[in-house]
């Protein structure tokens, strides 16, 4: 039996024995995560329904000055209510999303054939509290300035199309599968963030913590050669946090099919075929994580030290979702070759539906199996050290 085999099932059921491990790395985390996405889905639709749909309380200042529109807006579900004393504070002060202001000459220049002022006041800095109310309240303003505006043209005789020399149609071809919500942008920094550390404990506990607990040395002394070792550990570690993985993607499945989506145009299920893929996508990312870890915990003097890093392993899968939610960009070949943007970008075309040719594939793959190539040879050189096995 192989040397490397050995030492790989001796970590994975001295894992197994863990039972905290166990428990955050198989029942926590993999529960945590999808609840977490799937109830900011569940609860952001909800709200976007409910304000879409519900009669919508609107301060108005001036309303006596038009009568008209306000007839009209309360038939588009739309009731005016008193106005504050301050209506810029309270605004700021997040009592109102929005109020409308009717300038005191809005009759005189209505039946003068004048536009007629109005103004909206809200706070532009607050777009996914008021964002869908302005949108709303702004669209019914519009609408019917374009109804009295063609009335007015008929009453001269004049044809409503003469001041429409453009008819500008418009034909969304996005996917109910290809519109995401901010939780499951979330989603391929999660998984990322889960393929590369998702091992931690296992593989700082097999290197670092051995040396401590004096069981690294005999380990060391067996016939065994160091190379052999090291890639059990960091085979056991990816295993382990594979395995993770997958249930996470399994329980984000489960819970993203009990998020309703009917009344909205999305898709929030995952197909099964899709989480094989999302897997392969994360494999090269599970195994440097692993190699990752292990040459950390190999150079680390201690436990302590070892988990010192974390936070700078954190951070890495962080950089390419900030660079993609500041700077969107269309993928391009050279992006699959970096490490975690690569995965970011072929993990959101998964998500929606968007087929990836064999060449992407490639350099995805390739050029993540080269960098896990590197690392692991770098690690097996530390494994070498005479001072490995020496703690403190």
């Amino acid at each position: 039996m192989s040397a490397w085999w050995v030492v790989l099932r001796k970590e994975l059921l001295d894992a197994f024995r863990d039972r905290r491990m166990v428990i955050v790395a198989l029942v926590v985390m993999p529960l945590a995560v999808p609840l977490i996405l799937a109830g900011m889905s569940s609860l952001g639709t909800k709200r976007q329904v409910e304000k879409l749909e519900r009669t919508l309380e609107l301060p108005v200042i001036g309303a006596e000055h038009a009568p008209n529109l306000m007839a009209w807006l309360e038939a588009q579900d739309v009731r005016g209510v008193e106005p504050p004393a301050d209506p810029d504070r309270a605004v700021r002060g997040q009592e109102f999303e929005v109020v409308l202001r009717i300038d005191a000459t809005f009759g005189e220049d209505w039946r003068a054939g004048r536009p007629a002022r109005l103004e909206l006041i809200y706070d532009s800095s607050r777009p996914l509290q008021s964002g869908a109310t302005i949108a709303r309240i702004r669209g019914l303003l519009e609408a019917y300035d374009a109804q009295v505006g063609t009335l007015r043209l008929i009453a001269r005789g004049i044809h409503p199309a003469v001041v429409q020399p453009l008819l500008v149609g418009s034909r969304d071809v996005a996917t109910p599968e290809s519109r995401f919500d901010l939780a499951q942008q979330m989603l391929p920094y999660l998984l990322l963030l889960l393929a590369f550390i998702g091992g931690m404990q296992l593989a700082i506990d097999a290197t670092a913590g051995e040396r401590e607990r004096q069981s690294l040395e005999p380990l060391l002394a067996t016939p065994a050669t160091r190379a052999a070792i090291i890639s059990g550990k960091i085979l056991a570690t990816a295993a382990f946090t594979l395995l993770s993985v997958l249930v996470t993607l399994v329980m984000y499945r489960l819970a993203f099919a009990l998020v309703p989506a009917e009344r909205v145009d999305m898709s929030l299920a995952v197909p099964v075929d899709a989480l094989g893929l999302l897997l392969l996508v994360i494999l090269p990312v599970v195994l440097l994580g692993a190699t990752v870890l292990t040459a950390l915990a190999a150079f680390a003097r201690s436990h302590r030290e070892a988990q010192g890093y974390l936070p700078l392993l954190i951070f890495l899968p962080m950089l390419p979702t900030l660079y993609l939610m500041v700077s969107p960009v269309k993928t391009q070949a050279w992006m699959l070759a970096v490490p975690f943007l690569g995965q970011n970008q072929l993990i959101l075309r998964i998500l929606r539906r968007e087929s990836i040719g064999l060449a992407e594939w490639a350099i995805s793959l390739g050029s993540g199996f080269v960098l896990v190539a590197i690392v692991w040879v770098l690690a097996a050189r530390l494994y070498h050290r005479e001072q490995l096995a020496a703690s403190g």
